[in-house]
């Protein structure tokens, strides 16, 4: 019983340690997305950023106008290039994405006259 407490005591004192500590190689990625369009997004492709080797990531239909969901990306790396496809037809492909400086992605509404928009997201 006496040593619950020490045991106790440096694990919490260990938590904001831990909860710090950069993503090791290997841990899975997560992503945000935030639909600020006004279409829905039917499809979602993910790839190391500059790759093009895409793999589809199964996703319920993501609504416009503010719908959100959270996306598993990977487990290497931390920048990946995200190719989303709407209800409309058209495609949106966000560059350089990087989880490991934030967790949220927001898509943008579509410029008109333009089915296919590329987004540079973050710069080499």
């Amino acid at each position: 019983m006496f040593l619950i407490r020490p045991v106790l005591i440096a694990s919490l004192c260990l938590m904001p340690l831990l909860a710090a500590a950069p993503a090791q190689a290997g841990e899975a990625r997560y992503l945000g997305l935030l639909n600020r369009a006004h279409d829905s997004v039917v499809a979602l492709e993910v790839a190391p950023a500059g790759s093009d080797a895409y793999v589809a990531r199964p996703i319920d239909r993501l609504d416009g106008g503010g719908g959100a969901i959270t996306v598993r990306l990977g487990e290497a790396g931390c920048r990946f290039d995200i190719r989303l496809q709407f209800r409309n037809g058209r495609r949106a492909i966000y560059h350089w994405v990087d989880v490991c400086t934030g967790d949220t992605l927001a898509i943008a509404p579509l410029p008109r006259g333009r089915d296919d928009v590329a987004v540079a997201v973050q710069s080499r």
